[in-house]
């Protein structure tokens, strides 16, 4: 079966072929990738890819078709040349050898220009569903602002519109679509995302002990919850650090250090490369993700790939993904003085960590893996195309 995958974020692929989902995928699929980055030049795909990755880049039986994000003079390139791009790239590529299936990552613009492929070629059409709609643009921010709301009806909006046009769509979790029954009907698969779990180091005890965070941006993730968290419990634990890994707005940052106060046992720490993050998870005693709206975080997953014990909040697919009690705890959202007494068990607890750690490491490595991800991927294209359940 051949595909045509739209990406929406500018994050280039891995290098790596091993943790490249459509390397993987191409045991099973074949097609291309309309893929956004932030690069400004040819040079500098070619500096990450390789001599003659531009402006087509080949992994596996996967090709990918580069956007630049960024103009040679620094400036972002205009939202309407991505979308023409992903409009006539995709009709073109078709013309070239159809498409059995068209995907989107997301439900919002991305969704919409797919959905107009498809009316274009007459592929199937698959969406991919990352976040909780009911709960979108509302949880950025402890008030939302007007924009926000306009933003969660353009959301609404676009959920119904690429829904309605989709043949399937492609669920992180069961919930996904509870709040909206006009949708009671669409077709779904309901599956994890891609995590190249087997290129994760396992744990590791490190000299220096910290709770981890890792994600942004910092009010929806929840990181107010668990500095408040924390501080109540640092004192107990002066020899353990809370680090907060993620890329920072600078007002975000000026928020969250107002909220350390003079804590010299919270360590606020830019985004790095995802490999470096992996080790930092690898290293950590507890990793916490007190989210106000997920789909199903990747982090998570790493996390219990690493073999660490993970607390969570119950939203999205972290209470399926958490088995509580067994490989981490899952906290109601909101509640502090929960969320303090779970990581205080867990940092006071050393043969607790280990044995959550153990069971959230054959967990991962059972039931998320690549190899389960091929699987289930293909049987959701395979039923798309075939008019299946």
């Amino acid at each position: 079966m051949r595909i045509l995958y739209i990406h929406s974020t500018q994050v280039p692929p891995p290098v790596d072929t091993r943790t490249d989902r459509f390397f993987l995928l191409s045991e099973t699929l074949e097609g291309d990738v309309l893929q956004p980055v932030w690069f400004g030049t040819p040079e500098e795909v070619e500096a990450e890819f390789g001599p003659g990755s531009f402006p087509v880049y080949v992994a596996g039986r996967f090709r990918y078709h580069w956007f630049l994000g960024l103009l040679p003079n620094g400036r972002h390139r205009s939202r309407l040349a991505q979308f023409a791009f992903y409009i006539r790239k995709g009709v073109e590529l078709h013309r070239e050898r159809a498409f059995d299936c068209v995907i989107a990552y997301s439900h919002m613009t991305t969704g919409l220009l797919a959905a107009c492929v498809k009316l274009l070629t007459g592929a199937k059409l698959i969406i991919e569903l990352a976040t909780d709609p009911r709960l979108a643009y509302l949880t950025q921010r402890a008030r939302p602002t007007m924009r926000d709301r306009l933003m969660k009806l353009y959301s609404d909006a676009c959920l119904y519109l690429s829904l309605w046009a989709a043949d399937r769509v492609h669920l992180l979790n069961t919930a996904q679509l509870a709040a909206y029954p006009l949708l009671r009907n669409v077709k779904t698969s309901v599956f994890h995302e891609f995590v190249p779990v087997s290129t994760i180091q396992a744990h590791i005890e490190d000299e220096e002990r910290y709770v981890l965070m890792v994600g942004s941006p910092w009010y929806l993730k929840g990181a107010d919850r668990l500095i408040e968290a924390f501080k109540r419990l640092a004192a107990d634990f002066p020899d353990v650090k809370l680090k907060m890994v993620g890329w920072y707005l600078k007002t975000e940052r000026e928020q969250l250090e107002a909220l350390a106060g003079d804590s010299k046992q919270i360590e606020l720490v830019r985004a790095t490369t995802n490999p470096i993050t992996l080790q930092i998870i690898s290293r950590c005693l507890v990793l916490v993700h007190p989210s106000r709206c997920e789909g199903g975080p990747r982090t998570v997953i790493e996390g219990l790939a690493a073999g660490v014990p993970v607390v969570g909040s119950d939203v999205g697919l972290i209470p399926e993904l958490i088995h509580q009690g067994e490989n981490g705890f899952v906290v109601p959202g909101g509640n502090v003085r929960e969320l303090e007494a779970r990581i205080r068990e867990l940092l006071a607890d050393p043969e607790l960590r280990r044995r959550m750690g153990a069971n959230g490491y054959e967990l991962a490595h059972t039931q998320l893996t690549e190899q389960v991800y091929v699987e289930r991927f293909t049987a959701m294209v395979a039923a798309t195309v075939r008019g299946g359940p």
